[in-house]
């Protein structure tokens, strides 16, 4: 029996072994499609299962889908009938936009540590140059142009200051440019909410959103500090005149001084010259015209408002409140003010409105125009454009409500019109105003 013991347990312990390894190897062949990896062990270690599927997988899988809708915020598709162009050749999103003075170009800056000068006789063409300013080691948040248009400032993202670029023509009509040796000194405390240079080339602003208002010599120098007193500051600006500066934040008034020189041109001192006063809460938002006689508002009230600014303030005159209109905000809301003060856009989130400021009523509506909240709003310094940023695109709109506007109030004098000369030059503005209306409407069709 002793020989036929071992002889039956040597048979069960090899088809033991023979079992063992057709297990074994047949793990080993399915485990590599589940984990990715030769560790047989679901406990856990690096490249862990879970209901069949890698810890890795699942985060490529997030990374996918992220990449996938920042692809989708970068080409934000948008038309539109009066949509004239998008201008495209940032590489990320475009944070302010500035018109130069004798209307030929516009500046854009981005995250991308680009500033761009876009001419805007090309606004109709098919193809959009633009030339390219690197911002070394840094990106700018906001640019203005010099009142002679052969310069532009900008706000530096880290350095949090002032950096000034030279603009040199090139006999191709290109341009090269070149910063400064040196940047301003550092002296805000807070985040910037603008920055701007006087059109009549003696200051420059700079605004950080706590209470402060800096204003600048062109050499870099603080001439003075202006305290706003309300609370924080949401925005401020240069009027285009050159002769004020004013804010608006967590109070409902805008509030507006006048920066004063010598007849030599030396800085004198900074004057209160009036405030806007008529909203009920805090204003995110204001605009002047070209020529500083009117101002427009937007209120955390839900109305926008158009006022006469111009008064004598030296006498105590208050400005004269024109309109009061009903609209939706948010807090990323914006006004725009044409240069010819008949029209208003007002931004709010992605969207736009535009206003006739003779009756109030909106004209045009431009639902999700960009991908992300809008960031920059203006019209071209003939009022032909309205333009926008909030992703990587700069969107151009036609300005019919401003040529609507020129019919009406050119037909109202064209009836009061005394003398043949007035007739024929008012006949011509209305003329030209619907040759433009038609020009849009044959593109469209």
């Amino acid at each position: 029996m002793e020989p036929f013991a071992v002889v039956a347990l040597s048979l069960f312990l090899g088809a033991l072994i023979l079992l063992i390894s057709v297990v074994v190897s047949g793990s080993r062949k399915t485990l590599p499609q589940e984990s990715g990896g030769g560790n047989s062990s679901s406990s856990d270690e690096d490249g862990k299962v879970s209901n069949g599927v890698s810890d890795r997988n699942v985060a490529s899988k997030k990374q996918k889908l992220l990449r996938s809708r920042k692809e989708k915020l970068q080409h934000h598709v948008f038309t539109h009938p009066l949509l004239a162009t998008s201008l495209k050749g940032h590489s990320a999103n475009i944070s302010c936009l500035d018109f130069s003075s004798n209307g030929k170009y516009l500046a854009s800056c981005a995250d991308d540590r680009t500033v761009r000068i876009w001419s805007t006789k090309d606004f109709l063409e098919r193809d959009h140059r633009c030339m390219r300013a690197n911002v070394e080691l840094d990106h700018a948040t906001h640019v203005r142009f010099s009142p002679d248009s052969r310069a532009f400032i900008t706000w530096l993202a880290n350095e949090e200051t002032i950096r000034v670029f030279k603009m040199t023509k090139r006999d191709d009509g290109s341009f090269t440019f070149t910063a400064a040796p040196e940047d301003f000194p550092k002296r805000h405390k807070a985040p910037i909410v603008n920055i701007g240079i006087a059109e009549t080339g003696k200051f420059i602003m700079s605004a950080s959103n706590d209470t402060t208002i800096l204003i600048w010599d062109l050499k870099g120098e603080v001439l003075t500090t202006i305290n706003t007193n309300q609370m924080n500051n949401a925005y401020a600006t240069v009027s285009p005149c050159g002769r004020f500066v004013a804010s608006c934040g967590f109070t409902p008034d805008v509030k507006v001084w006048e920066v004063c020189f010598t007849k030599s041109g030396e800085f004198r001192e900074v004057v209160r010259a009036f405030d806007l006063k008529g909203h009920s809460a805090g204003i995110y938002s204001f605009s002047f015209s070209n020529d500083s006689r009117r101002m427009a508002t937007v209120s955390k009230d839900g109305t926008w408002k158009l006022w006469d600014t111009d008064v004598q303030y030296k006498q105590q005159q208050d400005p004269y409140l024109l309109l009061t209109m009903k609209c939706d905000v948010s807090d990323s809301c914006r006004i725009a003010l044409s240069p010819d003060a008949r029209v208003v856009a007002i931004s709010n989130g992605f969207n736009i409105t535009m206003h006739n400021t003779k009756t109030g009523r909106q004209e045009e509506e431009f639902l999700n125009v960009h991908g992300e909240d809008i960031a920059g709003l203006a019209f071209d310094i003939n009022s032909r454009f309205l333009i926008s940023s909030g992703d990587r695109a700069i969107r151009v709109f036609h300005n019919v409500v401003g040529y609507r506007a020129v019919i009406e109030e050119m037909e109202g004098r064209l009836k009061k019109a005394t003398t043949d000369a007035m007739r024929e030059r008012l006949q011509q503005q209305i003329d030209d105003a619907k040759n433009a209306l038609d020009v849009i409407c044959i593109k469209n069709q």
